[in-house]
């Protein structure tokens, strides 16, 4: 047996599991045992597949990890019901982030792709602490698992909003997609899912092409290239005019809407001229607007304007026939915006690093 580290079983496809389990000497039905164990009853170790003979279970605690990140800090809102952040570390001491937002009798899961940020969008903790890693994709699906672990069952809504850019880690981003979607596991919709993007174009049109039904949310934040390029610096690479063509495309190609996303900062982008700007800016796609109040960042000096002026967007963009909303604020009283959690805790003594199973 290989010394490196065990492959995190959660990563793998039905196809893939029944291949590793055949390789170990397994009928094809243990595959099928094996996977309702894992996305069914969530299990949190081998010994737990009772209907799977000892040397079976032995021989996938040798070659798997089952659990590919733990829970090291939590923070709820007051109030049932209410939205809670989990601080969560990888198998190599990393942390990353994860959000619970329940909604109209669902739980929608905020999730992570990697392990810091390298765009370092202006009002976004993300990356303060700088970029450290990919997750794999057994780490963005333990996520859903554990949170399905505490659920009860998997949650009704998964996005891809939180720590990291999901098109910077795209393969692992899309194999996890799949796996959540599978009709035999945790079957979570395709449109259910939504995957959010600073605008890394190479990433939406690859995504086009997948044959999946997932929603796409970009961010956008400023309706011209300058102000936009001083709030995210992903637009010097790719500024509106080609970003807007690429949306525009897979809308065209896919029959889907897609969500701009625009946080209003006070006297920097919340002017009636800039909802008239986004109008014509986007008009030509397929899309809604979803309008976000500023978090307060503590790197980023910004506020979020008066509610006035979430109503004015709304309005001017209405008028443009472009819908559009303010999404309710939940999570401000546990810092549950993108990385502001694991961004407070960086320079405090690590918890011992996540222990693969004995």
């Amino acid at each position: 047996m290989s010394n490196g580290p065990k492959t995190l079983i959660h990563g793998l496809s039905r196809a893939q599991l029944a291949e590793e389990l055949e390789a170990l000497g397994q009928p094809p039905f243990r595959a099928r045992q094996a996977w309702r164990w894992l996305y069914h009853q969530y299990a949190q170790d081998f010994d737990a597949m009772r209907n799977l003979p000892g040397d079976a279970r032995a021989r996938m605690a040798e070659r798997f990890c089952i659990e590919p990140l733990r829970a090291v800090q939590r923070q709820d809102e007051s109030g049932s019901g209410s939205t809670a952040k989990a601080l969560l570390m990888l198998r190599d001491g990393e942390c990353i982030e994860m959000v619970f937002i329940p909604a109209k009798g669902r739980t929608t899961l905020c999730v992570s792709t990697q392990a810091g940020c390298k765009y370092r969008c202006a009002f976004c903790a993300s990356g303060q602490g700088g970029f450290r890693r990919d997750m794999e994709a057994g780490e963005i699906v333990g996520q859903v698992v554990l949170a399905a672990r505490e659920l009860g069952s998997a949650p009704g809504h998964v996005v891809f909003m939180g720590m990291g850019e999901p098109f910077d880690n795209y393969d692992n981003t899309l194999a996890a997609v799949r796996i959540i979607n599978d009709p035999e596991g945790l079957s979570i919709g395709a449109r259910k899912i939504t995957i959010s993007t600073c605008g890394i174009i190479p990433g939406i049109e690859r995504l086009a092409g997948e044959g999946l039904q997932v929603e796409l949310s970009v961010s956008l934040h400023a309706p011209d290239d300058a102000l936009r390029s001083k709030l995210m610096p992903v637009n010097k690479i790719y500024p509106l005019a080609s970003l807007l063509a690429a949306c525009r495309g897979y809308a065209e190609r896919t029959g889907r809407l897609i969500t701009f996303e625009y946080t209003l900062i006070r006297n920097v982008n919340d002017s009636q001229e800039h909802a008239r700007r986004l109008a014509a800016l986007i008009a030509p796609v397929h899309s809604r607007v979803n309008l976000i109040m500023l978090s307060p960042v503590a790197e980023y000096g910004g506020c979020a304007p008066a509610p006035s002026a979430g109503r004015m967007f709304v309005e001017t963009l209405a008028r443009s026939g472009i819908n559009a909303t303010v999404r309710a604020s939940k999570g401000g009283g546990i810092s549950a915006a993108c990385g502001q959690l694991r961004h407070t805790v960086l320079n405090t003594p690590a918890p011992a690093s996540a222990g693969e199973e004995r």
